[in-house]
């Protein structure tokens, strides 16, 4: 079997890294660094258990990008603290991540291990266009983040998304059939079904209201039923159809919200990704091992530094 390409969703990983190890871990200095400790210990967990022989830790170069707003005002609209700074749902960046995002740039930059990003496109994007480009290993894709299912492909290369919903010990391995299983759509095309469905439904964490009165129990049954949310439009717009009258209403009266929403809701295919290394090639050691030692040492994480180098010591040259 063919070594995988792995595709981290970095801001899933170390946010998830930050919330779930104790803050009492701190650099010599006395700075934080759980977030870097999790996010490097996690990685080294990846490697050993996929074995990868390619990896890109993809980042959100633009987390709200101004061309999915100017299509959907609302998008991300709650999360804009300038704009809300009293909403307790607001998502922001804790003071004490951010300078560790930059501790984690500064090891994988001296390690040389690749980055990947796109102005004016989110994370979700870099990782569905370097998904979507592939055509000789299979993928898989590492995030927190449930949108990225509909990624998942069969052709033409297997690509599957490793969900950490409940944390890298209980994360689920989704392919096109456990997307179509676990949410009732067609098999032949669960990714594009996925990103449907979350049209349809909407999405409140993203500011997305969906079509008023289409939960995803009825997305679902629509898609499974008519087998694309073009066929689901045609039966809506036809007279003919069997659709249920106040469905048929619900639709109809969403048209432009569903035609604005596509672009929103899709990860992009197309984003002008690159790479901050030449390739993606996972080096089995480190590019500038006196500036990895240099920066460990600094940063109190020679612990995770060195898991991680053990884990590339066990894959194949």
């Amino acid at each position: 079997m063919p070594a995988p390409v792995l595709l981290l969703d970095g801001a899933s990983m170390w946010f998830r890294s930050y919330f779930g190890v104790p803050s009492s871990i701190t650099a010599p200095d006395g700075r934080p660094v759980n977030a870097v400790r999790g996010f490097f210990d996690s990685v080294a967990t990846l490697i050993t258990r996929q074995r990868p022989g390619r990896l890109a830790v993809c980042l959100d170069l633009d987390w709200r990008p101004q061309w999915r707003v100017d299509l959907i005002a609302s998008y991300k609209a709650h999360r804009v603290a300038e704009e809300v700074p009293d909403d307790p749902d607001v998502e922001e960046v804790p003071d004490d991540l951010s300078p560790q995002v930059e501790m984690i740039a500064d090891l994988l930059d001296a390690f040389g291990i690749a980055t990947a990003g796109a102005p004016d496109f989110e994370a979700d994007d870099v990782l569905g266009t370097l998904a979507a480009a592939e055509r000789k290993d299979p993928v898989i894709v590492v995030s927190g983040d449930r949108d990225l299912l509909q990624v998942v492909a069969d052709r033409p290369v297997a690509v599957s998304v490793l969900y950490l919903g409940r944390g890298l010990a209980q994360a689920t391995l989704f392919g096109p059939a456990e997307v179509a299983q676990r949410y009732g759509l067609p098999a032949e095309r669960a990714g594009a079904a996925y990103a449907e469905m979350a049209l349809l439904r909407g999405d409140p964490s993203d500011g997305l209201p969906g079509v008023p009165g289409i939960g995803e129990k009825t997305a679902v049954g629509l898609l499974a039923r008519y087998g694309s949310l073009a066929a689901v439009l045609d039966a809506a717009a036809d007279p003919g159809s069997p659709m249920a009258k106040g469905v048929r209403a619900k639709l109809q009266a969403a048209q432009d919200y569903i035609a604005a929403a596509g672009p929103v809701v899709r990860v992009a295919t197309d984003a002008p990704v690159k790479l901050s290394t030449p390739s993606d090639t996972l080096p089995l050691a480190a590019a500038d091992p006196a500036r990895v030692a240099e920066l460990a040492d600094r940063f109190g994480v020679g612990s995770s530094i060195a898991r991680l180098q053990r884990a590339l010591d066990t894959l194949p040259d």
